[in-house]
């Protein structure tokens, strides 16, 4: 998990646990000029990219060598999030992808995160982006959900898949 902030952004007083005024719980807190930190999740869009009848899983650089999950990527300021599943698409594989369609919405507390999952149809030649090791192709009929991370997407998406066709 993200360490929390241990000093106040504004002042550099350092934060106590408490709880603020008019909140029902603890929370970092600057006991100088009262700035709270809420310490609320990150959105991150999780894009379940189909291209060329198989979904494409991917391993960041700084993961072990075994460890491949969907593409994803923050939610940037001003920006929707199925706007962020066809940027990130194009930034991280090179793809240009359409119609996002929206799977579900996933906490994952590990990492403070929102997902927003997307399902999207990429189209052109891979080319991946410098935060990417390595990818691999998964036909769909092979695609295996994972407990945690976007892992949930993956399941619910292929059971509406099921429940389609």
């Amino acid at each position: 998990m993200p360490r929390p902030f241990e000093f106040c952004p504004r002042c550099a007083t350092p934060l106590v646990e408490r709880v603020p005024e008019g909140d029902d719980r603890a929370r970092r807190a600057c006991p100088a000029c009262r700035f709270v930190h809420y310490d609320n999740p990150t959105p991150v869009a999780a894009m379940i990219v189909e291209h060329e009848g198989a979904v494409i899983l991917a391993r960041n650089a700084q993961w072990p060598a075994r460890m491949f999950s969907l593409i994803t990527g923050f939610v940037e300021a001003g920006e929707l999030p199925h706007e962020t599943a066809v940027r990130e698409t194009a930034e991280e594989l090179g793809l240009a992808a359409r119609d996002p369609q929206l799977v579900g919405i996933y906490g994952f507390a590990p990492l403070n995160q929102l997902l927003i999952a997307y399902h999207v149809v990429a189209e052109g030649e891979v080319t991946l982006g410098a935060e990417l090791a390595e990818y691999k192709r998964i036909p769909i009929e092979k695609l295996r959900p994972w407990p945690i991370g976007p892992g949930p997407a993956v399941a619910d998406w292929l059971a509406s898949r099921a429940k389609a066709g």
